[in-house]
């Protein structure tokens, strides 16, 4: 019975790739003959179904920007950069097209002194490699600290204890990068302002001092919720406090 059920799921995991990947080809040949919104329904459905991918995302993005809907492409190519960080083409459309659409002009505040170049070592590698580069530095020091004990040289000796402390600093130098980069990523809580105009609260409240205005496709950074609003930042470092309906968070899938 549990061998049938498995065949069961895999036939119906099967199928539903295959439908999608009907959908998404039907959906690529709206897009290449200018149907732009029919093609964003049929994108859509496919997200419906569970399916997520960088080329899907960027195909969204394509589709919205295609239409002008500033916001939605926007999002779309966060989304499709998200998942391939490395990849030009999504990089190019949403820094050299898509963001040039929003009226909002944000200066970055750069961070500087310690904090910076720690971030940048932190940033280097994905908390991942940072733990597999844990585990060799240990395993390094425990294979050169057994090598110094047999060994019966005090030249072997010697080389073997000096690279076998490195292998543990090392080991523990990333061990702490793998947790400060899981931090780093546990604060990062992108969001794009999806509302054409959002009056941006000094309180999360709709009568406390309005602070700012933000409009359609604006990146903001949530750094806190209470019940119907987020509590933002900017990347000039202003802060304030927006409706939840506003924006829609980019790593929410």
């Amino acid at each position: 019975m549990r061998v049938i059920i498995i065949l069961l799921v895999c036939f119906v995991s099967c199928f539903g790739f295959s439908q999608n990947n009907q959908l998404f080809d039907e959906a690529n040949v709206l897009y290449n003959d200018g149907k732009y919104a029919e093609a964003i329904d049929k994108y859509e459905t496919i997200l419906d179904s569970g399916q997520h991918s960088a080329e899907l995302y960027f195909n969204l993005g394509n589709a919205n920007y295609k239409l002008n809907n500033i916001a939605p492409s926007i999002y779309y190519y966060e989304k499709a950069l998200l998942l391939n960080p490395e990849d030009k083409d999504i990089k190019n459309n949403l820094v050299g097209y898509a963001q040039n659409m929003t009226i909002d002009a944000v200066e970055t505040v750069p961070k500087v002194g310690f904090t910076r170049i720690i971030n940048s070592v932190v940033n280097t590698f994905s908390t991942d490699l940072w733990a597999k580069m844990a585990i060799a530095g240990v395993i390094l020091f425990v294979v050169l600290f057994l090598s110094y004990h047999f060994s019966y040289t005090t030249s072997k000796k010697r080389i073997a204890f000096v690279i076998s402390v490195i292998g543990l600093f090392f080991g523990c130098f990333s061990v702490a990068m793998a947790f400060q980069k899981e931090n780093l990523d546990k604060k990062d809580n992108p969001a794009i302002v999806f509302a054409q105009e959002s009056k941006v609260k000094s309180e999360a409240n709709k009568t406390s001092e309005e602070v700012f205005r933000l409009h359609e496709g604006t990146k903001v950074q949530v750094i806190d919720s209470y019940e119907d609003w987020k509590k933002i930042q900017l990347s000039d470092n202003s802060t304030g406090w927006i409706p939840s309906k506003d924006i829609k968070i980019i790593k929410t899938f």
